[in-house]
């Protein structure tokens, strides 16, 4: 009997992805973690693994085809000595016909239907697909409370409890109120299309969300950089033989995590009826690449050292660069920061991360007249603005959380204890 291979979700958060090379044909055989496909998704182009042991036997989707719903069956697997009866072939075609563009406000295809769950001893070892593993890792699940659907009682994305998470529609009100008025180019200016990427899509999308449903609020502080820097080059310095380079932005993600433990309930995120209050800092780090920009995630940065904060970012920052982020590396984040310093900007707003309530955006360390040990002398001047979701941090909040990032910069010591 044919197993139908889905189209899977590589994030908790992906609805859809472009299906861009396939690295079987059709007769192949492939045992259960042979790489079969390259998944395009918003954030990187990820590696999709066989769940079973068999023969390819029929692809269902085009190699390069956009915007496949997750839970759409890309593939049918067949035991290695059969061979699919061709009205079986026939017949999941007209089931999985090519996807066509969705509408405005169409929502995911659901996911398909799977075999009834076979119940295994807790004696058993646990059988899982390697994406359900990531997955499960990523969001939380307990893989030992599930059983399995798949083959042989393996569990499968299906079975981790999400697929309604990761295909929710957009309520159509919703959609309506933020849909972008769209017009076409002036007539007579030279004009090249670019069509749009996934990412850029999904940046678009998640941002005009961003704007239209959250009410922000923005509170900026100017921090006396000098004393940071000062102490950056003695810690370079010194660092120098270990092939350590601590940059800003590493120093300041680590000031925004300790000013956010001396201020926990700014370390929040809105949940509707209730709010979440987190217990540690995990910093998600803007990173531009071509075509947009991710957000890898360094977890717990209050506990690490600069040296490792240094050494995580930068490992992060390329792997991003050369799309090859996993999902565990770029999922969740408790807060946001976005560094623009480097090209000269005197001040930025940025657009919260949703579900996140904080980021922070820098801006360029400026030379100005600055009252330094109470004498007017030149400093160098950095425009720290956050932007807060007001229906989870309050201004005053807001005010104590910014007041704090403050003293830790200016006073860079304290980064070190």
């Amino acid at each position: 009997m044919a197993i139908e291979l889905m189209m899977p979700a590589l994030s908790p958060t992906m609805e859809k992805g472009t299906l861009a090379k396939w690295l079987v044909a059709e007769g192949d055989t492939v045992k259960t973690g042979d790489l079969i496909a390259e998944i395009e998704t918003d954030k990187a182009t990820m590696e999709y693994e066989a769940a079973a042991d068999g023969r390819i036997a029929k692809l269902m989707i085009a190699e390069g085809t956009d915007d496949v719903a997750v839970g759409s069956v890309i593939a049918l697997l067949s035991d290695a000595n059969e061979r699919l009866p061709e009205p079986a072939m026939a017949a999941a075609r007209a089931e999985n016909p090519a996807p066509l563009p969705p509408a405005p406000d169409a929502a995911p295809a659901p996911a398909a239907s799977t075999p009834a769950p076979r119940r295994t001893s807790p004696a058993d070892r646990i059988k899982v697909s390697p994406l359900a593993a990531r997955i499960a890792d990523a969001v939380g699940v307990d893989l030992a409370a599930l059983t399995g659907s798949g083959p042989n009682g393996r569990i499968v994305r299906a079975d981790l409890g999400i697929a309604s998470l990761l295909t929710a529609p957009t309520p159509p009100a919703f959609a309506a109120a933020v849909a972008p008025a769209i017009a076409p180019p002036p007539a007579g200016v030279p004009v090249e299309t670019i069509k749009l990427s996934l990412m850029r899509k999904t940046i678009a999308r998640r941002l005009t969300e961003s704007k239209t449903s959250i009410p922000h609020f923005y509170l900026t502080a100017r921090c006396n950089l000098d004393p940071l820097l000062a102490i950056r080059r003695q810690l370079n310095e010194t660092l120098e033989a270990s092939g350590i380079k601590l940059s800003v932005n590493d120093m300041l993600m680590k000031a925004l995590a300790l000013a956010l433990e001396e201020v926990p309930d700014a370390n929040v995120q809105f949940g509707g009826d209730v709010l979440h209050r987190f217990q540690r800092v995990d910093v998600a780090m803007a990173v531009a690449i071509g075509g947009g920009l991710v957000t890898p995630v360094l977890r717990d940065v209050g506990s690490l050292s600069l040296s490792a904060i240094a050494t995580q970012s930068k490992t992060l920052a390329a792997k991003a660069r050369d799309g090859r982020l996993t999902s565990a590396e770029y999922d969740g984040g408790t807060v946001s920061l976005s560094n623009l310093g480097m090209f000269g900007i005197d001040e930025m707003i940025p657009v919260l991360n949703p579900p996140q309530a904080l980021i922070l955006g820098a801006a360029a360390g400026i030379e100005q007249p600055w009252n330094v040990d109470g004498a007017i002398k030149l400093a160098t001047v950095m425009a720290a603005t956050a932007s807060f979701d007001h229906r989870a941090i309050d201004g005053s909040v807001a005010a104590e959380f910014m007041r704090a990032f403050r003293a830790l910069v200016e006073t860079p010591l304290r980064l070190l204890a």
